[in-house]
């Protein structure tokens, strides 16, 4: 195997101090000119960009785009090799990328041939329901390598293949591959168990894997969405057919499917009954509007209705064309960290982290944020939730969503991130669109990446909820949901943003990873309550947890986390939440902004009612540093001390 990169400059931390063997790879090789097809076969492990793959000269073909370890097998074209000495060479892409490549062998027989040598006949069951079920087998070689697969078949209205991965419309497949021991697993998403079995197969010879598998999470009453999806079809890049998109929603349990394709509005309807998926699923037609300052996903759209303008930057104007559209009721901004044209929707000139304010006069009326978008994750899985929260004290009230943003079969995994809607589920084919809708809006909705975490608060009061009465106290009551692939190490409670509880849990197979009940004092004034569990990332190869999407770190510590919408707590009695913000103005209003006045009122307020009166001073001109403000925080109650200190930091 052989370490590629680029020395002094490692993609990862495991890389680093590491001298790669250099920036591409060159072997030379006797070999005669071959008449007919061969294969060639490699190995590599953390391939993120285009890596090229060269026979004397001539592109052969690519490594494939993915951070799994996994056997590629490339066809070498009839009269592709010379006869004497043959060039290899593996050719780097500009970014850098660090990755491991090689165990190259070239066989004498075509792709189909080398990989027909054996075969498995895959099904899986479930006692839970009746009729066929989709979902996903994954195949790996004896040293965890995803493996080379042919398929039976090319009908991708039945089943598609990727390296190692296989999605099935009815739980049944058939394909080749080398012989040799392999662990054959069979899943369908977060809400099921996982089948393991190891193999042992021959050359020539076909073996049955027959496994079951069952739903252990309980969602009654919510549905199973992800609000992010796309097409190659459609969108142009990636690589999963309409066809094979259907597959993978039903292999992996989405129940509300919403297509997302850049600028187009696709329907799911026709494909999903040609792939005869349709009975699992309710597809929605949407629209990720994609611009040059963000992109914005909007559902359901009317069928045959114009497109938003998507040259329009200013996001009022924006926001107000894509409503425009016939039948849209949600609206999203999607993965707000990340930087696309060179612009990044919630960076540092555009959002203040802290406070929630719009830099530049930016439209925040949207009605979902991506706060888990498992194709695009960041370095800090928490990153997204503080700004959320930064949002939520200004005022603002989006409902955080989980996604995948996938556009390949199994690169990312569709449904990983996803989000949890209240809204009845008795048939999943047939959903009240409306209904989800509303719920996201209302903010009746859990996040899930691996983990479903639940809110009771005074034992009545869920996610979207205004909690009364809760000027004698709160009780809130946290559970943790998860299959037994799954752990949980950590539930947290958060109030307008901030950590008030916290307590460990102990590692367990069960479905209910922790049951915590949390009490709180009687609160000073109205906050929401947000729930956050979360524990070690998946290793395993069929639900892998994806490296970040743009690494603002060399050190990845996968995690897996599940968290709640708030509950919104109305202390001060008068039937709505006042959000920090609205406290904030009124004190600054009634004392003034003079730190001998305002910092005795903000003592009876938490952490993010001061962080909101500095940005207000800072706003009207005053310099949070100045010697008045300096000196009256020496005895400054603690939380205004934070939260002043925390708004100040933010600002040059």
């Amino acid at each position: 195997m052989y370490h590629l990169g680029t020395e002094g400059f490692p993609e990862w931390q495991e890389f680093a101090g590491k001298k790669p063997h250099g920036r591409s790879l060159l072997i030379q090789f006797p070999a005669q000119r071959n008449s007919t097809e061969q294969t060639l076969l490699l190995r590599q492990r953390d391939v993120k960009q285009g890596w090229q793959v060269q026979l004397n000269g001539r592109r052969l073909g690519s490594l494939v785009a993915q951070e799994t370890a996994l056997v590629h097998a490339l066809a070498v074209p009839a009269g592709a090799l010379q006869d004497g000495t043959n060039s290899l060479a593996i050719m780097p892409p500009t970014a850098v990328d660090d990755i491991l490549v090689g165990d190259l062998r070239l066989f004498s027989t075509g792709r189909s041939e080398t990989l027909a040598q054996a075969t498995l006949e895959l099904r899986a069951t479930t006692t839970d329901a009746p009729g066929t079920l989709p979902c996903r087998f994954t195949i790996v070689d004896a040293t965890g390598a995803l493996a080379a697969l042919q398929p039976g078949t090319t009908n991708q209205t039945e089943f598609t293949v990727r390296p190692g991965v296989i999605y099935t419309r009815d739980g049944t497949a058939r394909v080749g591959l080398l012989p040799g021991k392999y662990t054959v697993f069979a899943s369908r998403g977060f809400e099921y168990s996982v089948a393991t079995q190891t193999v042992t197969v021959a050359s020539a010879e076909t073996k049955a894997v027959a496994l079951s598998i069952r739903r252990t999470v309980p969602t009654h009453g919510w549905v199973a969405a992800d609000t992010h999806i796309h097409t190659l079809t459609r969108s142009k890049h990636g690589d999963a057919t309409e066809e094979e998109r259907m597959l993978t929603i039903a292999g992996e349990g989405i129940e509300l499917a919403v297509a997302t394709d850049h600028n187009h509005h696709a329907d799911y309807t026709e494909a999903a009954q040609r792939t005869r998926t349709s009975d699992h699923f309710t597809a929605v037609i949407g629209n990720e509007v994609t611009t040059k300052a963000g992109h914005f996903n909007a559902f359901p759209i009317l069928a045959s209705s114009p497109v938003a303008d998507f040259s329009i930057t200013n996001w009022s104007d924006l926001l107000k064309g894509i409503r425009a559209t016939p039948g849209v009721q949600v609206v999203t901004l999607n993965h707000p960290r990340d930087l696309h044209s060179g612009f990044i929707p919630l960076g540092p000139t555009n959002f203040n982290p802290v406070s929630g304010a719009a830099l530049r006069g930016q439209d925040f009326s949207f009605d979902g944020l991506e706060v888990i978008t498992s194709g695009a994750m960041q370095s800090d899985i928490m990153l997204l939730f503080q700004d959320w929260f930064a949002l939520l004290n200004h005022g603002h009230r989006p409902t955080a969503l989980g996604s995948s943003d996938t556009h390949d079969v199994s690169r990312f995994i569709l449904g990983q991130g996803r989000t949890y809607v209240k809204c009845p589920d008795s048939n999943v084919a047939a959903l009240d669109v409306a209904e989800a809708c509303r719920s996201l809006r209302e903010g009746r909705a859990l996040v899930s990446f691996g983990l479903l975490t639940d809110l009771l608060v005074n034992e009545r009061f869920g996610a979207g909820d205004l909690a009364v009465r809760g000027r004698r106290g709160i009780t809130a009551v946290v559970t943790v949901l998860g299959p037994a692939w799954v752990q949980a190490d950590r539930v947290e409670l958060f109030a307008n943003g901030r950590k008030v509880a916290e307590q460990r849990i102990a590692p367990t197979h069960k479905t209910i990873k922790a049951r915590v009940t949390f009490r709180l004092p009687p609160q000073p004034h109205d906050v929401h309550l947000v729930s956050i569990a979360s524990g070690p990332g998946v290793t395993a190869p069929f639900w892998e947890t994806p490296r970040p999407y743009q690494p603002s770190s060399k050190t990845f510590t996968p995690r897996v986390l599940g968290a709640t919408n708030p509950v919104w707590v109305d202390v001060d009695g008068d039937g709505t939440f006042t959000p920090a913000r609205r406290y904030a103005e009124r004190l600054v209003k009634k004392h003034g902004m003079t730190a001998a006045k305002l910092f005795p009122a903000l003592a009876g307020f938490d952490q993010a009612v001061a962080a909101q009166a500095a940005s207000l001073c800072q706003a009207a001109g005053k310099d949070l540093r100045a010697l008045e403000y300096a000196h009256a925080m020496r005895t400054a109650a603690p939380a205004v001390q934070r939260g002043w200190m925390s708004y100040a930091g933010t600002v040059r």
